[in-house]
């Protein structure tokens, strides 16, 4: 009899971690509408969603551009979530869906990412095209045999140490396999301030480095008092992008590993 009210005391102990454990996910997107979230679109001010970029599709958020007209003319887009964090553990799911938009970068071919770190949108003239941020690159397969990995790094208007030695090239590569087709795949990302960051793909870590900070080119058109280089990027906004790609993400979940700390 004692043997089995321990065992269902055990029972009930494991029950009660994994609920707090579940818990303490919280989820970014509600499933019905974009609350919680804003829209920077160049060149347009903030909080415009031009041609309804952004949308709810059934239980996913999309980003389409069937309202574009004839070419997109570097209208690169990015929807921020409300509250900025600075050591947490992001994860999502994520596939490319459609055509790359007329007009659209080559470059932006089957191409996206969240973008970490970034700047108030706030802080941004509507012509700044990018925010001042880290990127999580995702890339899709071309479906031509050659290989092309996910999860990589892009730094606008940023740089990061990778292998203990400063990187000022633009983006490096994962180690991630090639995913072709429109299958979702599973991201994670793993920020701790200022100092680590993992990217996770399908569960493996496939690239990580230290001491984000801004510094470099590739933003245009930005407030001098926000791009100080040499700052480091210790928190900051999560945003997903648009760059002429149609997408879609789902299943997008935050657990807050900052202890109560604003660093």
């Amino acid at each position: 009899m004692l043997c089995i009210l321990g065992l269902g005391l055990l029972a009930s102990s494991f029950t009660l971690l994994h609920q707090k454990q579940n818990e303490e996910w919280k989820p970014l997107f509600n499933g019905k509408d974009l609350g919680g979230w804003t829209v920077k679109i160049y060149p347009y001010e903030v909080g415009e969603n031009y041609a309804n970029t952004f949308r709810v599709a059934g239980d996913v958020i999309q980003v389409n551009y069937d309202g574009y007209g004839k070419s997109f003319d570097n209208r690169f887009g990015h929807l921020y979530y409300n509250t900025p964090y600075s050591h947490y553990h992001l994860k999502l799911e994520y596939r490319f869906i459609g055509d790359l938009y007329p007009g659209a970068p080559s470059y932006t071919l089957r191409n996206s990412g969240v973008m970490f770190h970034s700047q108030d949108p706030k802080t941004m003239p509507a012509n700044q095209d990018w925010p001042i941020s880290v990127e999580m690159q995702f890339l899709g397969g071309l479906s031509d045999g050659k290989a092309r990995t996910t999860g990589n790094m892009c730094s606008p208007g940023t740089h990061i140490y990778y292998k203990g030695e400063l990187l000022e090239t633009h983006c490096i590569n994962s180690t991630s396999k090639t995913y072709d087709g429109n299958q979702w795949v599973k991201a994670e990302l793993i920020v701790l301030g200022d100092s680590i960051i993992h990217h996770i793909i399908e569960g493996d870590t496939v690239l990580s480095y230290s001491k984000p900070h801004i510094g470099g080119p590739v933003v245009n058109n930005f407030d001098p008092r926000i791009k100080i280089d040499g700052t480091a990027l210790k928190r900051g906004f999560i945003a997903l992008q648009s760059e002429g790609q149609p997408i879609e993400f789902r299943k997008i979940l935050l657990k807050d590993l900052s202890n109560g700390t604003k660093n």
